[in-house]
């Protein structure tokens, strides 16, 4: 006996946005939440959700069981997308290509968080332009024991970086452990050239916060906040603005004022929180779109750090080997000398019959 249809049709934009199982759990632990909770949460901030992903491809992370089992990443367009959904065209590192979503107004928005999608990634970059981002994206990911606080410091001295060569920063709340702070630029340089910039960034904050803030890649060297350059190499993405994150109270990436930031607390922006404060203080970053600048000047400081012999750093391992990227291995599994070895107290353990010459003062061989 097939099931009863449970679905709801919501008319949005002139279009039938039909919202299957509707009564799907997606939160049941903190808070209780629905599938169409969620999509009614997305539907009350689209103003503000679509301006961080209008005019973008954007990457399907669908949480088709919800927020609390695991999710699966999905780049190209499903084969059953509606006509009135817009597609492009994306090229990546691979070579390959794929139809994704391109999301242009609420129907559409709500047609891809009922798939699933209450986390939304979209590309830095716009349809008419797929090689050029028009976006520096700062990722502040604290490592495992770091304050909150030490995130809100590490994002003021952010913008006071970024200001000091002319752009205009805005920040979020990530939703889950640190901040955003994201800066729309003129599409003029390609993937690389923004990604070097935003290294140069995140070594000029580590020099200004050493032991709070870091640039190291390889997890073992990281100390306090680390600023994720590589979140600006092609084909990464970031949760935008008013996603919503896989945590028990359904917390949302929340846009800040400035003002905001040094009092403020990720756990007070959620599904059940946002409506309400953006009903009475709408978007704080509305006017985004009105302040793109140049990378000029932080690549002039990127210059200066390569002048001084800071090279490349590594980048993410799906990436081929780039011709001035130092070496892809972390620290500690590189090869060292048996000296060096020795000096660190390897040597008796790993090489006896070396350390027994030594110790006995014969020559190495």
């Amino acid at each position: 006996m097939p099931k009863p249809d449970t679905s709801e049709t919501l008319s949005i934009d002139g279009h039938a946005v039909r919202i299957s199982s509707p009564d799907k759990p997606y939160f049941t632990s903190e808070v209780k939440l629905s599938k169409l909770d969620i999509v009614k949460y997305f539907l009350s901030v689209a103003p503000g959700a679509l301006l961080g992903i209008r005019d973008r491809p954007i990457v399907l992370k669908r949480f088709v069981d919800g927020a609390e089992k695991d999710p699966f990443y999905q780049k190209r367009a499903p084969s059953d997308t509606p006509e009135w959904v817009r597609k492009v065209t994306l090229s990546f590192p691979s070579g390959r290509t794929a139809d994704e979503i391109v999301i242009d107004n609420t129907a559409s928005l709500a047609w891809i968080v009922n798939l699933g999608c209450m986390e939304l990634h979209p590309h830095p970059v716009r349809s008419g332009d797929l090689d050029h981002p028009d976006e520096l994206r700062i990722d502040l990911d604290p490592i495992p024991g770091v304050p909150w606080d030490h995130v809100r410091r590490v994002a003021l001295e952010v913008r006071a970086l970024l200001e000091e060569h002319g752009l205009t920063p805005f920040v979020k709340t990530s939703g889950s452990r640190g901040m955003h702070v994201n800066v729309r630029i003129e599409p003029r340089w390609t993937f690389t050239e923004v990604r070097r910039a935003a290294l140069a960034v995140s070594r000029a904050i580590e020099r200004r916060m050493p032991g709070v803030a870091t640039s190291k890649w390889w997890k073992e060297e990281r100390q306090g906040v680390f600023l994720d350059y590589n979140q600006n190499a092609k084909d990464r993405t970031t949760a935008s603005a008013y996603s919503v994150r896989p945590l028990p109270d359904a917390r949302v990436s929340a846009p800040l004022r400035w003002d905001e930031v040094s009092t403020c607390n990720a756990a007070d922006f959620t599904v059940l929180t946002m409506p309400a404060r953006f009903a009475a203080l709408g978007d704080p970053h509305a006017d985004m779109d009105a302040h793109a600048g140049s990378l000029a000047s932080i690549l002039e400081l990127a210059a200066r750090d390569e002048a001084e012999g800071l090279g490349d750093a590594p980048w993410p391992p799906h990436f081929a080997k780039q011709p001035t990227e130092p070496s892809r291995v972390q620290p500690s599994k590189a090869k060292k000398s048996f000296d060096t070895q020795m000096a660190e107290g390897f040597g008796a353990q790993r090489f006896r019959k070396q350390a027994k010459k030594i110790q006995e003062g014969e020559p190495e061989a």
